[in-house]
């Protein structure tokens, strides 16, 4: 099978190229990085939710370009069944991508008011009503698939589309130091950090020499 390529921006800042690449690490596809830089005008778009569609990450594998996240996930399914990007039982694969659904077109406010930043560390930061609300609609899905499947992952024993999905979400809790009661969706954010390819990202976000002022300050 030849080798993919994966175009991603900052690792810094950019959320959906952490997803698109934890699918693919996740996937065990043998892939090489673009990177593209984060004053790129369509990449700080982007990064500041002021483009009309997002372009990365972009998966590029046997003449096939995919640029969508959940498109990338169902690819990576279709030629990686074994890896378990979807859970093996029907109802459970149905759940799995709604929740990934969710995630992909919702939390708008949790979005503007969290933006990802690795780097960044805010204590004590406020953070706005509407972003609560998305906060506590975050913390019911995990918790009720937690509690469904049994975790260790979302949706069990293997780490699923759905993990890489909000993963970025657990990074932003830390960022901005948002305190979380439920002591499995505690546990589950630990271990989402703790996973290699998550630390192996971050390593590299923290090595990244440009910033972003606008994302930089507290709003």
């Amino acid at each position: 099978m030849a080798k993919a390529t994966l175009t991603i921006s900052s690792k810094n800042y950019s959320s959906w190229s952490l997803r698109g690449w934890l699918l693919a690490r996740f996937a065990g596809l043998d892939f090489s990085e673009n990177i593209l830089p984060p004053d790129d005008p369509g990449v700080k778009a982007e990064i500041l939710l002021l483009a009309p569609s997002i372009l990365v990450p972009r998966l590029r594998h046997d003449k096939v370009d995919v640029w969508d996240t959940l498109a990338i996930a169902e690819y990576l399914h279709e030629i990686k069944p074994k890896a378990g990007l979807l859970p093996a039982d029907r109802a459970a694969r149905a759940h799995c991508r709604a929740v990934c659904g969710e995630m992909h077109s919702g939390f708008s406010s949790l979005r503007s008011a969290l933006p990802m930043n690795l780097k960044g560390s805010f204590p004590g930061y406020k953070v706005w009503s509407r972003a609560e609300s998305d906060i506590e609609r975050v913390v019911e899905i995990w918790s009720d698939c937690l509690k469904r499947y049994g975790g260790p992952w979302l949706f069990g024993e293997h780490r699923t589309m759905a993990d890489a999905m909000y993963s970025p979400v657990v990074t932003r809790l830390k960022t901005y130091d948002v305190r979380i009661s439920d002591r499995a969706c505690i546990e589950y954010c630990l271990r989402v950090m703790a996973m290699p390819e998550m630390q192996e990202w971050i390593a590299a976000a923290k090595t990244e020499p440009e910033s972003m002022e606008e994302l930089e300050v507290e709003f």
